[in-house]
């Protein structure tokens, strides 16, 4: 396995800080960290009973939580308000101030620690690219998405939080911290209440077929390469910078499904036309933008580097992730 371990910080046991790490993405890196021996500090606005360590923070002024930052050898900004719901203006204030706002006052901590992290995290997204069909998208050939023609308003939305959100990070000077903007796709896992999760119950209930056209390319990761890419990237000191977490193989949304349907033995899944799609958006107070827009996302950095994928193509990654599911 190319990524399982951090080998030249193993010989120890390593604080790892995960600001915003309450969520579903954080607890998967907390329980990965947490079984690799590693000390685990959650820092979260609500903090709940977990096997690693909890700290009260808001996100906005520094407090006793920066204590934790010093001596800590990586930190993994996951800080952010949901994009699950309507983009009114009053979301959209909150969706770029819980980013922008959080990413500097870390920076801030990592500036003052007598002894800062060897390396800061900040999550970003792959929706920072355009909507795209024609070819994939890497991090040195990839094009910032935002003006596409007649791209619907909450799509350049998308890629301003984005933008400013990485702009926050890059700007803020840590000059004895390397840094990592993860340009993430979909972590797929089989907890429940993730995006996996959510898709499989389509399934069970008849639904789950192709979302408007099924021509939208669709970028996710497995949560097995997920960590196993945030692993790499602490181990590899030469690498800095935005990086995608992607898997090698994005596929259409309409094979996307079939992959899933087939894993779970399902012949069947009623399709969803866009009109249709936009009306349950508003019911379910969200945006299509999540669902529509074409995401051709590779990690272009990742492969040139070496790393190896467990799950490189998605019909594998939906049958283990079935398997997983049924089991917990």
């Amino acid at each position: 396995m190319v990524g399982g371990t951090i080998p030249r910080m193993n010989l120890r046991p390593l604080r790892v800080i995960i600001p915003g790490g309450s969520g579903q993405i954080g607890s998967i890196l907390a329980r990965h960290f947490s079984a690799q021996g590693h000390t685990v500090v959650v820092l979260a606005r609500k903090p709940l009973q977990t096997p690693w360590k909890a700290v009260p923070w808001d996100g906005i002024a520094l407090g006793s939580w920066a204590d934790e930052i010093e001596n800590s050898d990586l930190v993994i900004n996951l800080t952010g308000r949901s994009v699950n719901c309507r983009y009114t203006p009053a979301n959209r204030r909150e969706i770029i101030e819980s980013r922008t706002k959080s990413t500097s006052i870390i920076g801030e901590a990592i500036r003052r620690a007598q002894q800062p992290p060897r390396i800061w995290m900040n999550a970003s997204t792959a929706t920072i690219y355009r909507h795209v069909f024609d070819r994939s998208m890497d991090e040195a050939t990839g094009e910032i998405g935002g003006n596409e023609p007649n791209a619907p308003d909450t799509w350049r939305f998308s890629i301003d939080v984005a933008t400013r959100w990485e702009d926050a990070f890059f700007n803020s000077p840590t000059p004895g911290t390397r840094k990592i903007a993860l340009r993430s796709a979909m972590v797929m896992s089989p907890d429940r209440g993730g995006v996996f999760d959510t898709l499989l119950r389509l399934i069970r209930f008849g639904l789950g077929g192709a979302s408007g056209s099924g021509r939208q390319f669709v970028s996710w990761i497995h949560d097995r390469d997920f960590v196993r890419s945030i692993d790499y990237l602490a181990a590899h000191e030469d690498l800095d910078g935005a990086v995608n977490l992607a898997a090698p193989n994005p596929l259409t949304n309409s094979e996307f499904m079939a992959a899933i349907r087939r894993a779970w033995g399902a012949h069947v899944g009623l399709p969803a036309t866009e009109w249709m799609l936009e009306i349950g958006a508003v019911f379910i107070r969200t945006e299509t933008e999540l669902i529509l827009k074409s995401r051709r996302v590779v990690p272009g950095r990742l492969l040139a580097h070496g790393f190896g994928f467990d799950f490189p193509v998605w019909p594998a990654a939906a049958r283990d992730l079935v398997d997983r599911w049924r089991k917990l």
